[in-house]
């Protein structure tokens, strides 16, 4: 298979076809004009000669008479060594040939042009010796052009010289300028074969690049930092996600050793595996909470659309909460009406989440409202509470698959694994909406946005 032509040799025979051109193109111009000078100084020459040749021919009207005006003729044309003279009678017999080429009478016309016998090229110049008589002689006057032809011969030549050693000499340079100018590229292609998993750090000096580099070295810088956030996630997930099976595994592995240590029982093992289904309904919990958020990761979540009263779906909720609202001396309420179309068992999981969270961090005599509002093409729902202030710097990371904003990760403790904001915001994205937590002042408060239509 050939070998591609690299990015630089494209740039240079591009450069050097079109210098080749433009050469080409200015060369054939000036031929064209050279050329075209010639023949009108030919002409002022040619008509310049006229005036004496029809003096000298005054009167003739035959071979015979043009005859006696020979010597004249010839006298007068060698002051002009390079000019031929053909004299032909009204039906075209030739009288008078002064040394000029063979030329037959089909191959000459009125005006000036140009011929080519034996090597020599000739201007022919055929006009009338008398214009107003109708069957006037005519006289075809012809100078040798040789000189004129070597010229533009020659200029020929040094045209196609220039072409040439143009286009190797911007062939040449545009390899140069080329390689100079894709030297940026190369380094980034440097850098990029230098990245790995324990290199994502690295990034292209944006200062240092063309302008026309620019935004591809920004797109780059870019990708390079969504790699490395995306890899240190999921060195971050896998972390947590082993940190949070080791505890169950490990209660079910002691509850189970214990337990077969020396024989009980009927009741004792049925205690044991009571216990030991909780510790793996709980992991079961767990890894279908995982297998959503790579559904929605993926985009696989498709909520149906039906009309929903907000206001009754969280009443609802609300109603649902308050066994565990009462039990921990937790005020719940809710104001505003709101309508939308979503689906209704992915709403109510994302606000329970909410809900659920809320209450764990209400302290006793607080209260968790609702609040919701409607507003052109979107609804605003908002879900407060007072509780201790959460650190502006976990705000960002709320939302994060097993993140805690306590930093204390409570061991043994497997009912809360820090899955349920992240699936909240994946039903919310789902639905085309957006999530965010705002907390100060002993105040926090979700607020989510979602379109109406």
């Amino acid at each position: 298979m050939l070998k591609r032509i690299s990015l630089g040799s494209r740039l240079a025979l591009l450069f050097a076809a079109c210098t080749a051109v433009v050469s080409l193109t200015a060369g054939i111009l000036f031929n064209r004009a050279s050329e075209a000078h010639f023949m009108e100084l030919d002409q002022q020459l040619l008509d310049g000669k006229l005036p004496t040749l029809r003096a000298a021919l005054m009167g003739v009207s035959s071979a015979d008479q043009l005859n006696e005006h020979r010597p004249t003729l010839q006298a007068e044309l060698a002051h002009s060594p390079d000019l031929a003279l053909q004299v032909r009678g009204g039906d075209g017999s030739m009288w008078f040939d002064s040394q000029a080429p063979s030329t037959n009478q089909t191959r000459l016309h009125d005006g000036l042009h140009t011929l080519t016998e034996n090597g020599v090229s000739w201007r022919a110049y055929t006009v009338a010796l008398r214009p107003q008589q109708q069957d006037s002689p005519q006289l075809t006057l012809l100078l040798d052009i040789t000189h004129h032809q070597h010229f533009l011969e020659r200029m020929q030549h040094l045209i196609w010289l220039t072409v040439g050693l143009s286009a190797l000499a911007t062939a040449l340079l545009g390899t140069w300028a080329a390689r100079s100018g894709l030297r940026p590229l190369r380094e980034m292609s440097e850098i990029a074969a230098s990245v790995s998993a324990s290199s994502l750090t690295t990034r292209l000096p944006q200062t240092a690049m063309p302008a026309e580099l620019a935004e591809l070295t920004q797109a780059f810088n870019a990708m390079l930092g969504r790699l490395d956030d995306a890899f240190q996630r999921l060195s971050a997930f896998s972390a947590d996600i082993a940190h949070e099976l080791r505890t169950p595994l490990s209660n079910l592995l002691t509850h189970t050793q214990v337990t077969l240590t020396r024989p009980r029982d009927l009741q004792a093992y049925r205690e044991a595996l009571q216990g030991n289904l909780e510790e793996l309904q709980w992991m079961a919990q767990m890894v279908n909470d995982m297998l959503y958020l790579a559904k929605a990761e993926h985009g696989l979540l498709n909520p149906s659309r039906e009309r929903l009263h907000l206001a009754d779906e969280i009443d609802a909720l609300l109603e649902f909460f308050l066994p565990l609202a009462e039990e921990a001396q937790v005020r719940l309420s809710r104001e505003g009406e709101a309508t939308l179309e979503g689906d209704r068992n992915m709403l109510r999981r994302a606000v329970s989440n909410l809900l659920d969270n809320a209450l764990r961090f209400t302290p006793v005599q607080g209260e968790v409202s609702v609040r919701l509002q409607a507003l052109p093409r979107r609804v605003h729902i908002s879900i407060e509470n007072r509780g201790q202030t959460i650190a502006a710097e976990a705000l960002p990371r709320l939302f994060d698959r097993f993140y805690r904003a306590d930093p204390a990760r409570r061991e043994g403790i497997s009912e809360h694994a820090g899955l349920g904001l992240a699936i909240t915001q994946s039903i919310i994205k789902a639905h085309g909406g957006t999530i965010r937590c705002e907390s100060q002042d002993d105040q926090t408060r979700f607020l989510i946005e979602l379109p109406t239509a």
